[in-house]
């Protein structure tokens, strides 16, 4: 449902409202519950977890069972269930509203090939009479609104989103988010947008728009090429958690927001950091935190591709959380040194190999 406010246009999935047009997508080892509070702190009007499997047995693993963690987190709270039964994706989606899921969505747009290979994700838009099987079981399972992500089809010449979403619509989903690759793209090439407008014009329940969203600019010519309703952001979220408050803003007020100043980076990587730590116990916190670190120097237009390298073969030596923690405070330490200088300064504080 679309309602129109003196704000613009605000979206609803069933009873809850969202907070903004901007979406961050469900992306497996990387939207944890750190994540998701970071982006919603920033602007995300919606934060999808990691991509559950629809198979009960396995939940006893740490990984689902930290996938599943949404523990002090705001509503309205979001699962992405994803399997190639209909049985078992309706027990998935009710135990997880039992849980404490507000929102219960289908994965059928993952293309990799560990899900594909398990007839799950973006294999099952091959199937259209299974994909209705599974949507009607899943709707009738729950009390809580089931949304869909999809991608345009399995490969060029099966382009066939347009009827998954119509076959969505008659079961009661409830919103409808499109990739505009097909399956055997993967995440190569440029996504495309037609199909996705085609999707709008056709359905009557909320569309988002994913895909290569990556500045507030192209989010407003997605959004007015496909009449979307929203824009889904994923890899272009990765490193650049601001880009939800730029975008929100841009849709707003069409004029660009100041770059976040080097204090706001540090405040930000560092809660970041404490988070992944606090979340996931030293070990594996420090794991993690050396591929977001890789993200947030990546999006750093203040930095050249050497000095990228040398922050993160550093950085990615360090195993202790203090230790990283130490590294992000000498990187943003305010002096006057040129970047490279800093990059220098940082690299020689911890040495290559640090422990």
């Amino acid at each position: 449902m679309v309602q129109q406010q003196d704000s613009g246009i605000t979206t609803c999935i069933g009873p809850h409202q969202l907070a903004g047009p901007v979406i961050l997508a469900p992306m497996a080892g990387v939207t944890d519950r750190p994540f998701r509070a970071l982006c919603r702190r920033l602007g995300a009007g919606l934060v999808v977890g990691e991509m559950v499997t629809s198979d009960p047995s396995l939940w006893h693993t740490r990984k689902s069972r930290l996938r599943m963690d949404h523990r002090g987190e705001p509503g309205p709270r979001a699962v992405q269930i994803a399997g190639g039964d209909a049985e078992m994706l309706a027990t998935a989606a009710r135990l997880n509203a039992e849980q404490g899921a507000e929102i219960i969505d289908i994965n059928m747009g993952c293309p990799a090939k560990k899900v594909c290979n398990k007839a799950a994700g973006s294999a099952l838009l091959r199937d259209e009479a299974l994909v209705a099987e599974i949507l009607d079981a899943v709707v009738a399972a729950v009390d809580v609104p089931v949304t869909l992500k999809i991608r345009t089809g399995w490969c060029a010449e099966s382009n066939n989103a347009v009827r998954i979403a119509r076959l969505a619509e008659d079961a009661g989903i409830q919103a409808l988010a499109v990739h505009g690759r097909h399956r055997q793209q993967r995440y190569q090439g440029e996504a495309e947008y037609e199909t996705i407008a085609e999707v709008a014009s056709r359905v009557s329940i909320p569309v988002f728009a994913n895909g290569d969203i990556t500045s507030p600019e192209k989010a407003r010519r997605v959004l007015d090429y496909t009449g979307a309703d929203a824009v889904m952001v994923g890899r272009g979220a990765q490193g650049n958690p601001w880009i939800f408050r730029e975008i929100s803003h841009y849709l707003r007020h069409g004029e660009i927001l100041s770059a976040p100043s080097d204090a706001e980076r540090r405040d930000v990587l560092g809660s970041h950091l404490d988070a992944l730590h606090a979340f996931y116990g030293d070990h594996m916190g420090v794991r993690i935190a050396r591929k977001h670190l890789g993200w947030y120097l990546s999006s750093d237009r203040g930095l050249d591709d050497d000095g990228r390298r040398q922050l993160k073969a550093t950085f990615n030596g360090l195993t202790s959380t203090q230790a990283q923690r130490d590294f992000i405070d000498e990187l943003f330490r305010h002096d006057p040194a040129s970047a490279p200088e800093r990059v220098a300064r940082a690299v020689a504080h911890h040495g290559t190999r640090a422990a």
